[in-house]
């Protein structure tokens, strides 16, 4: 597709004029009809209050019915449409990237629940979008504001799945990533007796999202982690669909080692995750005779797994789980699972997190253009990649270069039993593409 990637659609800000907002609008209209009921939403970078602002007005200018959560995360934006009476959600975020992106995701009601919007919706927005059509649209009117209902449905929903358990016992730290989870992330976790130290925790539209902040860069909180020696750390991502964690000693607990912790808890047989796996999760569960299912890179990709080989749990090593029962990533709900594991075992994070050995794994970015993403099928770019899939044999090592489908990256991922040795090949491997493309 032109326009959606691995999730949602996501380009620099500016991209998003009136028309090209409308259009989406429209696409939504062309699939669902237009006795649908919408509710808008998104993450904290400046333009998404624009974004929100434009969304109202198309969608008033088509007579949607349609409300404004304003900020809040993408998994509470998910969950609560449907229960609001809602048949589509419109989240404007960009997920990780930084303030100067933003971006759309769009969820409707399917077989089981909430979903990300199907191939068939995404072909009539695309659809639309091509087309462009100019549209002249009204000023949109004063309506009310749903966000502290939304929270409250959300926060109800945190509780029916965690149940009842007394967190007093924990000294966490928590990474908003200055972004969605901003709005409520603290307050989730002392009403369960937590002692929290927050940072990065702005719910204000602006340009500190992601930045130097969250679950992409993690070195504030390993600081505040060491120096206040807390039990350990919990960071989101800029929409909060994604969570790592950091333990006791500083080191990172990342989506592989979460959801081995929680299928390890529940007694799970099987699990989804991408090709960007460690291999230390493939091992893991080739040990404990795991069933497992690997698939594209893309939450969306996961949980299509999921629904086909009914299995409770997956996600990425990135940090977005989707556990038993849900739709799609919750960082909040995730890392709330793993606190109340983490005090019914009566272990620290490192010891829960001990079960699998990750082996040493390099990624690297290198900047792309959608041109140059594609030169990756070019006989000269094949024939390279082969060379050093070849050299990473001896070492028992794997090799991925795929494109971003969220940003202009392609994005090099070397997994080795030497660090220095694979990170010497990936820089080696990261010059000679770059020349080539």
């Amino acid at each position: 597709m032109k326009y959606f990637g691995t999730d949602g659609i996501r380009q620099k800000a500016d991209g998003f004029t009136t028309n090209f907002l409308a259009s989406i609008v429209k696409g939504i209209i062309d699939y669902k009809g237009s006795n649908i009921k919408v509710l808008i939403g998104g993450d904290t970078r400046e333009s998404t209050e624009r974004i929100l602002a434009d969304l109202a007005a198309s969608l008033e200018t088509f007579g949607i019915e349609y409300g404004n959560v304003g900020v809040l995360a993408t998994p509470a934006i998910n969950y609560c449409f449907s229960k609001m009476g809602f048949d589509i959600a419109i989240d404007v975020t960009a997920s990780h990237n930084p303030y100067v992106d933003n971006g759309i995701k769009i969820f409707e009601i399917g077989e089981n629940g909430s979903q990300k919007l199907c191939q068939a919706g995404c072909e009539f927005v695309e659809k639309a979008i091509e087309e462009g059509q100019t549209f002249d649209l009204t000023t949109p009117s004063i309506i009310k504001d749903l966000h502290n209902e939304a929270i409250e449905i959300y926060k109800e929903h945190l509780k029916s799945y965690i149940g009842d358990v007394d967190l007093s016992s924990l000294h966490i730290g928590l990474d908003c990533a200055n972004g969605a989870t901003s709005a409520l992330g603290k307050t989730v976790f002392e009403e369960y007796g937590a002692r929290v130290e927050l940072i990065s925790a702005d719910p204000t539209y602006g340009k500190k999202i992601n930045s130097n902040c969250g679950s992409t860069h993690l070195e504030n909180l390993i600081e505040l982690v060491k120096n206040q020696n807390l039990d350990f750390g919990v960071a989101f991502d800029g929409d909060g669909d994604r969570v790592l964690m950091i333990d006791q000693n500083g080191e990172t607990v990342d989506g592989d080692q979460i959801i081995a912790i929680v299928a390890n808890n529940l007694g799970l047989k099987s699990v989804a995750v991408t090709v960007m796996a460690n291999q230390g999760i493939l091992n893991w569960a080739k040990e404990q005779n795991i069933a497992l299912e690997i698939t594209a890179v893309g939450d969306s990709n996961v949980a299509a797994a999921m629904r086909e080989k009914n299995i409770a749990i997956g996600g990425e090593q990135s940090g977005h789980i989707i556990l038993p029962g849900e739709a799609t990533g919750d960082g909040m709900l995730t890392a709330l699972l793993v606190c109340k594991i983490a005090v019914s075992a009566q272990k620290n994070l490192a010891e829960l997190s001990s079960i699998i050995t990750k082996f040493p794994q390099v990624i690297l970015a290198l900047d792309a253009t959608p041109e140059q993403k594609k030169r990756l099928e070019n006989p000269e770019a094949k024939v390279l990649l082969s060379e050093y899939e070849e050299k990473l044999q001896s070492t028992s090592g794997r090799l991925l270069v795929r494109p971003s489908g969220t940003e202009n990256l392609i994005r090099i991922t070397m997994w080795g039993e030497d660090e220095n040795e694979i990170t010497m090949l990936a820089n080696e491997l990261k010059n000679k593409l770059g020349e080539i493309l």
